[in-house]
């Protein structure tokens, strides 16, 4: 992005990176907005001045007892952003997520026939979706002949604030044409995950600038550690033994897939380092946003709605910051002046938002197993789709490690299904790509 867009002082740079002003201070002054950290403190930024003004008024609100006092045509609105009706139900009364009814499953070939839908819906929206993802991020646009350079889009948060907004719009739609349990949840609340959710959605992004897409997919899958600490935080879940175990499976196999794999295109140790490090914040922010989701299904409410209130709020922290940096417009230019990223961009948002409706429709006709066992297939297939396309090498130890983490994901679904006799499964709602 144009220097122009971003707005901070050289001194803060100094500040945080002192160590770069040993390749001098022009270089540091010109580069400064290249460095990921402070595009995601900058970003931060942005996303404060919304928090903080919001935060301070619901303290408000709540201090004076607006509840019972407040009164004019603000009020329902008041009411609905700070209290909702809180209506918890202590269940996921979700006809959209709920388990399907075995008595009413149809003929096994009607059966067949969805599955299929099913299976081919999820994986055509997110191998189309990564394969993307991989394009807008590694690769230039607007180079006629192999000797130029291209220009690269570097402004993940752009790309998140496409796929929200798409994202909200499919589910407002979806909400008003198709019937929903009554709202129970304050809004604000949703924004929790939205924050989590547009964090975890950049690091994804801007991690891809660093480190290869199959390093990232097997980052993903490992992320059922995190998952299950910030279970244990959050909700205060407990966790079979095999849970454990295959955890420990997983870990095992990324360690041997990462440390395998060379280098390639990205031999600093910093850049490398860069990308491991974005790649947990990924990781955290994710695991977060599931688990709250997870106790926010408290209250009753739809899938659809869920999609739709993280949504709100993840277009108003995007958009708000990313007019406050200037970069919104320039994004805007980027796209007039390279189509091809405008088609691509477009894509991205549409696959983000057909999958989330396909995961929604899936779990509802064959529940959670079958739905991991698809997303798992997907995840390996992504490995060698993005190794097929874009060249990327993979040793013998490294196979061998992707096998590892593959076979403890199948092993998971395989002992979470014989365990699901008598009890619901613990398995979080998978909310967004």
């Amino acid at each position: 992005m144009p220097s122009s867009s971003w707005r901070v002082s050289p001194a803060l740079v100094l500040l945080l990176l002192p160590s770069a002003v040993a390749v001098g201070e022009s270089s540091v002054l010109e580069g400064w907005h290249d460095v990921w950290l402070f595009r995601f403190l900058i970003n931060m930024l942005g996303y404060s001045t919304i928090i903080v003004p919001g935060y301070l008024l619901i303290s408000y609100v709540k201090r004076t007892n607006y509840l019972e006092t407040g009164s004019g045509i603000c009020f329902p609105l008041i009411r609905t952003c700070v209290f909702g009706s809180e209506a918890k139900t202590g269940l996921l009364d979700d006809v959209s997520v709920a388990p399907r009814n075995e008595g009413d499953s149809g003929s096994p070939v009607k059966q067949a026939i969805k599955l299929i839908f099913c299976a081919a819906g999820l994986q055509v929206s997110y191998l189309t979706w990564g394969v993307l993802q991989e394009r807008v991020m590694t690769r230039s646009y607007g180079a006629t002949t192999p000797e130029e350079e291209g220009e690269k889009f570097k402004d993940s948060q752009f790309l998140v604030f496409m796929n929200r907004i798409l994202a909200l719009t499919v589910s407002g739609v979806w909400c008003i044409v198709f019937k929903q349990p009554r709202h129970g949840a304050p809004m604000y609340k949703y924004s929790y995950a939205s924050l989590s959710n547009i964090l975890s959605s950049w690091c994804q992004y801007e991690a891809l600038k660093f480190i290869s897409f199959p390093t990232q997919v097997l980052a993903k899958a490992s992320k059922v550690i995190p998952v299950m600490l910030m279970g244990k935080l959050i909700s205060r879940k407990s966790y079979e033994y095999w849970e454990y175990f295959t955890a420990a499976l997983i870990s095992v196999g990324v360690s041997m897939f990462l440390l395998s794999s060379t280098a390639g295109k990205h031999p600093s140790n910093v850049t490398t380092f860069s990308g491991v490090l974005i790649l947990v914040g990924y990781i955290v922010f994710d695991s977060f946003t599931s688990n709250w989701q997870d106790n926010m299904f408290k209250y009753k409410m739809s899938s659809v709605q869920m999609m739709f209130g993280v949504n709100l709020f993840s277009c108003l922290f995007t958009v708000g910051s990313l007019l406050e940096q200037g970069a919104f417009f320039d994004s805007l230019a980027f796209m007039a002046r390279h189509s091809e990223f405008a088609l691509h961009a477009v894509l991205l948002s549409v696959c983000s938002a057909c999958g989330q409706l396909f995961i929604f429709y899936t779990i509802s006709q064959f529940g959670a197993a079958v739905f991991t066992i698809i997303m798992t297939l997907r995840q390996a297939i992504a490995i060698l789709l993005s190794c097929f396309l874009y060249g990327h090498a993979v040793t013998l130890v490294g196979g061998f490690g992707v096998s590892v983490v593959f076979l403890a994901l199948f092993l998971r679904v395989y002992a979470r299904n014989r365990m699901k006799s008598g009890r619901s499964s613990a398995l979080p709602l998978p909310q967004k790509v």
